[in-house]
């Protein structure tokens, strides 16, 4: 079990890494409540993700996220979910280090894939399945060095979810003492 943790745990990774599935239960199991960044988004924004990202475009997109994510990680201790891209900003990545304790739930590309593919309410991932995969690898080769500034790395791969939460409260255990 994991000490009375008086921070946010901030989960950061692309789409596709369990960051959702993950902090569910993460939330259940540290008894802190679970709060999904992308949730937030459509929430301030009154729309759908993929309707910010078309009437606004993605520079507006992002400045809203940084908003959001700045509300969020100077609230009370959570699991919180982030969006896929939003630690690549610097502003959410120096509150994350002021505020929370971060995990890079780190997936290879084949596993992205796996989860991602067929879904058609990830907006960075609008088009056909025969592109995904070179498009995920684009976003690893960009985001994967902001990813590495989180306080901890745990790889997420095909397994039963609790057992990525399991190795997520012994790194944090870790992390902690």
């Amino acid at each position: 079990m994991v000490r009375n943790i008086n921070k946010i745990i901030l989960l950061v990774g692309l789409m596709g890494s369990g960051k959702t599935s993950v902090g569910k239960r993460l939330a259940k199991k540290l008894n802190l409540p679970f709060v999904d960044g992308d949730q937030e988004i459509e929430k301030a924004a009154g729309l759908s993700l993929i309707d910010v990202l078309k009437c606004f475009g993605q520079e507006e997109y992002r400045a809203g996220e940084a908003r959001v994510m700045k509300r969020l990680l100077q609230g009370s201790p959570c699991v919180l979910a982030s969006g896929g891209g939003s630690f690549v900003a610097e502003q959410t990545r120096r509150l994350a280090k002021d505020f929370a304790i971060t995990i890079w739930l780190k997936a290879d590309v084949d596993v992205l894939y796996s989860r991602t593919a067929g879904r058609k309410h990830r907006p960075f991932l609008e088009g056909n399945d025969a592109h995904l995969k070179s498009k995920l690898e684009e976003y690893i080769s960009e985001e994967y060095p902001y990813y590495s500034e989180a306080d901890i790395v745990v790889e997420t791969k095909e397994e039963a979810v609790d057992n990525t939460v399991n190795r997520v409260i012994d790194a944090i255990n870790n992390y902690i003492k």
